[in-house]
């Protein structure tokens, strides 16, 4: 009997792991602002899941500004219609120009082209994608299967795994 989720591929992502992505992230957008020297204006996370990658990010490209974009489009492990549920600052945001919008992963693409219908401006950047979430995205590190299933550290908890054959 298999005991694993109904998905059909997991990855499982450590802090330290989603630490090296986001620096990496960082890394990939240093100089590529439209600011003067290549800086950004401002990085708005997208909660919850783009929260510690953007606080990684504006920690490594010395971004002082940082505000959320909180969209709901999952209702446990299911999609459900992207719908925004608390906006950045207007002020900050314009039409995102000199944003950088930061999620921890795009799927189906359906929470960015939300936020992209608002700022059309910004730069959106992820730490993973999926295929079919790719042509919402204008910078990522790592792609991933369409049917993996992402297991970030701040949905886990340490404990003991049974191997997959015998028992110790």
């Amino acid at each position: 009997m298999n005991d694993r989720l109904p998905h059909e591929k997991g990855f499982h992502i450590s802090w330290d792991q989603i630490h090296r992505d986001s620096r990496a992230l960082a890394w990939r957008l240093d100089g590529n602002g439209p600011e003067e020297g290549g800086t950004w204006k401002a990085v708005v996370a997208i909660t919850r899941g783009g929260m510690a990658p953007a606080m990684i990010v504006a920690r490594e490209l010395d971004i002082r500004t940082v505000d959320t974009i909180s969209v709901k489009s999952y209702d446990h492990k299911s999609q459900s219609l992207a719908e925004v549920l608390k906006s950045p600052d207007a002020a900050i945001m314009g039409d995102g120009t000199g944003i950088l919008v930061i999620d921890d992963l795009v799927d189906s693409g359906k929470t960015l082209q939300l936020v992209r219908d608002l700022f059309p401006k910004a730069h959106f950047a992820t730490v993973y994608a999926k295929p079919e979430g790719r042509p919402d995205v204008d910078t990522f590190i790592t792609e991933v299967s369409q049917d993996t299933w992402i297991f970030f550290p701040w949905d886990m908890a340490l404990q003991y795994v049974q191997p997959y054959r015998g028992n110790d």
